[in-house]
């Protein structure tokens, strides 16, 4: 693996800034302090789609119809069983009693309205997109609720691990995005934007109780300061922990580290609206320039699994296990360069959003010095994340490359794969044949077809270079030893997956 002098200092080097650390502390054994890396940014849950921040807190003051446990499998929440009763129609049986903390009953009308409400254009629902196949919700009686979908929708069920549920009366006289009627196991006792919300326990919840009587989100955007809260005794659950940081953290003995697989994919995504990049060639000798393998050793102390040449990692249905990643060949990338007929002199933009992804800066570094390796003349832009997605989703302007992670909780490819299906608001691919793949994939309700149908999708993005494919982001975390928790890869972070430690 070749690197440059700055990008070896780079990822060799230790920071260290301790951030103010202002919430209030709670006795540990009434209570649990989990650090986000970023701010809720909103409480209405058909507003957001950050499962790591604003959904997580969500999760625990507004009821699903299913959740997704620690095991990444499906469980009831409202819903104590569904059903697809044919391939436009899921239907489901709700538990009895449910309601919310001002009496409003949880019930099928209740959940039709919710379902209505994120259809209703005027509303401007930002999970909209989940429910485009959606025709409508019909209430069968007060425990059962239907769901007419226009095309098979297999993974429907999944996609509603992230729904969660509005009281409707009290959503008419209110701002669901800064106020909450808990009808979850815990409601809002203090919110100060941008530094910690307390939740309490909800003593009308209908549900079982849960461990802990106060829960304290924290905010924490740096990871040194996290660290720091961690060993301080202050915060009990931090995420996004550098590797290089475990074996401290561990050395302490203070608290525990450690990393397992995540569902999110890294890539250098390509914006084919800006050239060369609607050279095949160019983008293959991008995908043999860089050394993941040396990038997955060096930054991520072998914690992280290079991608096999695919969007998809090996948690989500419809991997490809016949793919195989682009090797490292600095050679063949300057042969294929050459053969492009690209003009190597033009200014190649690399975008990476700051402080979003686990070392993103680091990896983000080796690549530039790579492509700058075989010839290209690279341009390193670091960009607040809030921008960065305002300019990838309403402006239409990525840079030629952008460094990102990708997951889609759903953990199906019906999910991860739409996102560069043409017509979606990420894609910057907008290929006919690719989008094609994946309706016939969506249509369709035999999960071995299914199969093959997202085989063919993923070999054609692999075969066309369709992304700069890196790794599987690892999922790492620091906890105190007072609480026990199941680590997961799909950025959930729920008080309610904690116990106190015995």
């Amino acid at each position: 693996m070749r690197f440059t002098k700055t990008a070896l200092a780079l990822y060799g080097a230790t920071f260290l800034s301790i951030a103010s650390l202002s919430a209030p502390a709670f006795s540990q054994t009434d209570s649990v302090t989990i650090a986000l890396r970023v701010s809720v940014n909103t409480l209405d849950p058909h507003m957001s789609a950050s499962v790591g921040s604003d959904l997580s807190v969500i999760s625990h003051i507004y009821p699903a119809l299913v959740l997704r446990g620690p095991d990444l499998k499906l469980k009831g929440d409202v819903a104590k069983s569904w059903k697809m009763v044919d391939a436009n129609t899921w239907r489901f049986e709700l538990v009895e009693g449910a309601h919310f903390a001002d009496g409003e009953k949880i019930d099928a009308a209740a959940v039709k309205w919710n379902i209505d409400r994120v259809l209703d254009k005027s509303v401007g629902a930002r999970i909209a997109g989940w429910f485009s196949l959606v025709s409508s919700a019909n209430v069968i009686n007060p425990t059962t609720l239907e769901v007419k979908t226009s095309s098979a929708y297999p993974a429907f069920a999944d996609q509603l691990s992230m729904f969660f549920l509005l009281p409707p009366e009290w959503a008419k006289t209110h701002k669901p995005a800064t106020e909450t009627m808990s009808g979850g196991p815990y409601m809002i006792k203090e919110n100060v934007p941008g530094d910690h919300i307390t939740l309490v326990q909800n003593p009308d919840y209908w549900g079982q109780k849960p461990a802990f009587k106060t829960v304290n989100f924290r905010i924490i955007p740096e990871s040194a300061a996290r660290t720091a809260a961690l060993e301080a005794g202050e915060v009990d659950l931090i995420t996004g922990v550098p590797t290089t940081e475990i074996k401290a953290i561990n050395a302490d003995g203070r608290a525990k580290a450690d990393a397992i697989p995540s569902i999110r994919t890294m890539l250098g995504k390509f914006n084919f609206e800006k050239k060369p990049f609607d050279n095949l060639k160019f983008r293959q000798a991008i995908n043999y320039a860089v050394d993941k393998d040396g990038i997955v050793a060096s930054i991520f102390d072998g914690k992280a699994t290079v991608s096999d040449c695919q969007l998809l990692t090996p948690a989500y249905f419809g991997y490809n296990p016949d793919l195989k990643a682009y090797p490292y060949d600095p050679d063949k990338a300057v042969k294929l360069l050459k053969e492009s007929g690209v003009d190597l002199k033009q200014q190649i933009e690399i975008e990476i959003p700051t402080a979003s992804y686990l070392q993103g800066e680091e990896v983000t570094q080796v690549i530039a010095s790579q492509l700058q390796e075989v010839g290209l003349n690279v341009k390193i832009t670091e960009i607040d994340f809030g921008a960065f997605m305002n300019k990838q989703l309403k402006e239409r302007n990525l840079a030629q490359i952008a460094v990102q992670g990708l997951a889609w909780p759903t953990i199906d490819a019906d999910g991860m794969l739409t996102m560069f299906a043409p017509g979606n608001v990420y894609d910057y691919w907008h290929n006919d044949e690719f989008g094609k793949l994946l309706d016939k994939g969506r249509a369709s309700t035999d999960p071995e077809e299914r199969k093959k149908i997202y085989a063919e999708a993923t070999k054609l993005q692999c075969d066309q270079a369709g992304a700069l494919f890196l790794y599987a982001q690892p999922s790492t975390y620091g906890i105190s030893k007072h609480i026990t928790w199941q680590a997961r890869g799909d950025d959930w972070v729920r008080a309610v997956d904690m116990k106190p430690a015995d």
